[in-house]
């Protein structure tokens, strides 16, 4: 496997029992990637981050985090590598600083002189010198993402970075994740929640029932949902529709309010706007609506696959 991917895993299966929580699963990670890891809740997503961080062993399979193998090359295999799955855990007795300090002594003292710089960076510093104990959920995740930058990685695997965050954290934690990407930090983000990773991911991998059902870019799995939806609005929606009645190309032709709407494939709608022009209509709007990250998403995993995503 080729040293200068971040992650690179290929048929990694994990039982427990008679249940197969992860089944044959390939994952590719790019350098540079905001990639999601997408499914619902008990889908596999965190047993294939403890696999791929050397937590827990795959009954098959293996994975290289930049070229190494993290189930038999530790701790070199973790090197540029940080991140948490699910809670980041503290010791309740320290302040937020303290524990961060002791992190950063267990490493090799790498990190200490950004302390206080990281809690600035995730809105800790006026809380830096209180006891974890005291801490919210959300002030725990994000001194969970300032633990893993301590070690200046260059992958941060982030699982559900958002958890119990008000709006105005999770606004915070997305717009911290991008600077991040925008310093160069290749992120893998495990996440339910469609519109955090449609925000913030260039790639995305599905997984239902421990199975990859789609990896690739959203605008390829958008694109394989095929025939598009378009709202238009004319001069005369009357003979508007009657217009698109005839025409071969416009499918599902209905009249919602003040304007029409129909289905046709992309290549198809300037065939449908020279005939509405020929009709003597005068065209005020005509608006794609883009197939949303949420219907798709339940379409692979609740209902049957995209054809061309699966």
């Amino acid at each position: 496997m080729p040293s200068d991917r971040p992650v690179e895993a290929r048929g990694l299966v994990k039982r427990y029992g008679a249940v197969i929580a992860v089944d044959h699963v390939d994952l590719t990670v790019e350098p540079g990637d905001v990639y999601g890891f997408l499914g619902p809740n008990g889908a596999g997503k965190t047993t294939t981050l403890r696999i791929l961080l050397g937590l827990i062993r795959p009954d098959d399979g293996d994975a290289r985090l930049f070229g190494r193998d993290p189930q038999h090359e530790l701790p070199e295999a973790l090197d540029g590598v940080a991140g948490f799955v699910e809670t980041p855990y503290f010791y309740p007795y320290l302040s937020g600083r303290k524990n961060l300090e002791l992190l950063a002594a267990f490493d090799r003292d790498g990190g200490r002189a950004q302390i206080d710089q990281l809690l600035e960076l995730v809105d800790l510093d006026r809380r830096a010198d209180d006891r974890v104990g005291g801490y919210s959920q959300g002030m725990r995740q994000r001194l969970g993402v300032a633990s893993s930058l301590v070690r200046d990685p260059r992958l941060l695997l982030l699982d559900e970075p958002t958890n119990g965050l008000d709006p105005a954290g999770m606004r915070d934690m997305r717009r911290l994740v991008a600077r991040l990407s925008g310093e160069g930090i290749t992120v893998l983000l495990s996440s339910h929640l469609l519109a955090e990773v449609d925000e913030l991911c260039n790639r995305v991998a599905i997984i239902r029932t421990g199975r990859i059902v789609y990896e690739g870019t959203l605008s390829d799995l958008r694109a394989s949902a095929g025939a598009s939806r378009y709202r238009l609005r004319t001069t005369d929606d009357r003979v508007a529709r009657l217009t698109l009645l005839e025409h071969s190309h416009a499918r599902e032709v209905a009249l919602e309010g003040d304007e029409l709407t129909f289905t046709a494939d992309e290549e198809e709608v300037a065939a449908i706007s020279r005939a509405l022009v020929e009709a003597g209509l005068g065209i005020t709007a005509l608006v794609p609506e883009q197939h949303s990250l949420e219907s798709l998403f339940f379409e692979l995993t609740e209902g049957e696959p995209v054809e061309a995503a699966a």
